[in-house]
């Protein structure tokens, strides 16, 4: 019976110590990341010159996890204080005192590590020290401005839409226009997004000292309308896959119809002011991206 409950405990640990590293990673967060970067490999021109293979989408897959995993891990690390302060984040493994900040160091220097060197070594040193910057920026630049300005969020969308060049350069080696267009719109994108989240956790944020919204008195009208503009701004920008000869009309359609679903979700948060409209812009942002990103491709103009 002992050798049982030994063995039961072990297997306890060893899912416990695996849910701690996923949290650490913060895995959904990291899965959507990575997934930007892989559609926009495979939407670069040539990919179907070249061929691409499985082996080739899970190396990629697998090194921006383990680049993005490493940031969100020095993330936590920085804010270890702070997270313990939010109800959100206080059962975070690092905040809430079960894994101890030099086993999260040791873990995202060897990730950060391994994850520039799968890119570099299985694609290109380009897509490689595009991740390395969005790591440092993500990680040493907009983790500490948080607590400094709203200005934060603006420099966190820059490390947060990296992924599609990172995937483009991936798959052509350079960076031309049609990565940029991708970079442009999970730049704009993530506006309303973030600024969506940070009205529901407000009271939360405000408490850990973090300035997000773009109105320092927090979810005002002014904030709302800063939702309504970039979603505006998601309209044009939407267009320029087709128009730089990335996808075809069908596509257009779809992420037409999808900016202005976004927007009609932002309009709605400014006329109602409340945390369920602001919800549904985050839940409208959440099939955004994907919805988007699977258009393109399924459109692509080869």
């Amino acid at each position: 019976m002992e050798q049982v409950t030994v063995k039961q405990n072990s297997s306890l640990n060893i899912a416990g110590k695996v849910r701690d590293y996923m949290m650490l990673i913060k895995f959904s967060l990291s899965f959507m990341v990575v997934f930007s970067a892989v559609i926009s490999y495979l939407l670069a021109p040539q990919i179907p010159k070249q061929g691409w293979s499985w082996f080739h989408v899970i190396m990629l897959f697998i090194g921006g996890l383990l680049v993005t995993g490493s940031a969100n891990a020095v993330n936590q690390i920085v804010e270890k204080d702070t997270d313990a302060m939010m109800l959100r984040t206080s059962k975070r493994p690092v905040a809430s005192g079960r894994m101890q900040p030099a086993e999260a160091w040791a873990f995202a220097i060897i990730t950060i590590a391994a994850g520039v060197f799968i890119l570099g070594y299985f694609f290109n040193w380009l897509s490689a020290g595009l991740a390395l910057f969005s790591w440092f920026v993500y990680a040493y630049m907009y983790t500490p401005l948080k607590k400094v300005s709203s200005v934060s969020v603006l420099l966190g969308a820059v490390p947060g839409a990296l992924p599609c060049l990172i995937g483009w350069a991936a798959g052509q080696d350079e960076l031309s226009a049609g990565g940029w267009v991708l970079f442009a719109i999970q730049f704009f994108w993530q506006f309303p997004h973030f600024w969506a989240i940070a009205w529901i956790a407000h009271k939360d944020y405000s408490n850990a000292g973090f300035k997000l919204m773009p109105s320092v008195e927090g979810p005002t009208k002014y904030s709302a309308v800063q939702s309504v503009i970039y979603s505006l701004v998601l309209i044009p920008v939407g267009a320029l896959p087709y128009l730089v000869g990335m996808s075809g009309m069908m596509s257009l359609w779809i992420v037409l119809a999808a900016n202005l679903l976004m927007l009609w979700q932002s309009i709605r948060l400014y006329r109602e002011m409340e945390k369920k409209a602001a919800r549904r812009v985050m839940f409208t942002s959440y099939i955004y991206l994907p919805v988007v990103l699977l258009a393109l491709l399924a459109d692509k103009i080869v």
